[in-house]
């Protein structure tokens, strides 16, 4: 185990810094010049060419990389652009109502998606089968950006019973939940409907019926047990891809979350803000993979010993 460790801890560290890399080349190759969004396009010349030495962008992309680096080594994301706040700041105060709306989506696509697709499974070929795979095709098929604005007219604008937009209770939260989490459900039901398809013919199944055991304690101390490590696949991967569509959701529902301060801070070409934004999504996704890795090899020995 200390060997697998090290190794995924390795690999870990290399793709970071090629993400790193990659997100500062990127977000420096989008057109576009804060200097003339931070002091208008009728600024003098002189001013912003004195705005773009103090901010160090008249330097060579290489220099700025470097300096980067080494700012980003000591913990130092920068300073805005715009509002002069350090960057550390913004990205904590946003922070904790992303988290909040990952991890609620996460709970809403779990509770929907692992009773479906086990009764589909169990159920295979019956209407309860058929009901579940069409609301999996359903889910993937509608788009964030089309889901919530329907929700808010359904339970918002005809209904009244939710909020339409902002963080200000619990109720606020269930709209962009359900819209965060019903596409990952509908992923994941299909996913552990095909998994257990696999597993219920299995000998030790059989074993645990014919030792009279109930329905219940087969499906969910045997089969879904050995039919985890796919399923931890999708939520592992499909984790990151919340922290990514959230940016779509919390800019329709106005969460104020990292996805917003994303969309707020592109617009006004703020490249310190966009930069630790699109690095923590980023980052977000390698160490979520990096966590589902090492969660293999401690569910399944067979894993570990192929390093």
């Amino acid at each position: 185990m200390p060997t697998f460790l090290i190794s995924r801890l390795l690999s870990t560290l290399i793709v970071i810094l090629g993400v790193v890399t990659l997100v500062f080349l990127l977000i420096h190759i989008v057109p576009g010049d804060p200097i003339e969004a931070m002091l208008g396009e009728t600024a003098a010349v002189a001013d912003q060419e004195a705005l773009r030495e103090a901010l160090g962008l008249n330097q060579p992309l290489w220099a700025q990389w470097l300096n980067y680096m080494q700012n980003l080594f000591k913990g130092d994301l920068g300073q805005s652009l715009y509002s002069k706040t350090e960057v550390n700041e913004l990205i904590l105060q946003r922070l904790p109502a992303t988290l909040e709306l990952a991890m609620a989506g996460l709970l809403v696509a779990v509770c929907i998606a692992l009773p479906l697709g086990s009764i589909a499974a169990l159920r295979k070929d019956t209407f309860w089968d058929q009901g579940a795979m069409a609301f999996s095709l359903l889910g993937v098929s509608v788009p964030n950006f089309w889901m919530g604005p329907l929700l808010i007219i359904l339970f918002s604008l005809i209904l009244g019973w939710l909020p339409v937009s902002g963080r200000e209770g619990w109720d606020s939260l269930i709209l962009p939940a359900l819209t965060l989490g019903a596409a990952l459900a509908a992923i994941l039901a299909r996913m552990v409907r095909s998994t257990l398809l696999e597993v219920l013919h299995e000998d030790y199944i059989r074993t645990a019926r014919a030792k009279g055991l109930s329905e219940y304690a087969v499906v969910t101390y045997h089969a879904l047990r050995n039919a985890a490590l796919p399923i931890i696949t999708v939520l592992g991967l499909q984790l990151g891809t919340l922290l990514g569509g959230a940016v779509i959701t919390e800019t329709i529902f106005s969460w104020p979350g990292i996805g917003q301060l994303t969309i707020e801070s592109i617009q006004r070409r703020d490249y310190p803000i966009v930069q630790a934004c699109v690095l923590l999504i980023s980052l977000s996704y390698v160490l979520v993979n990096t966590f589902t890795d090492v969660l293999y090899g401690w569910l399944d020995p067979r894993v570990r010993y192929r390093v």
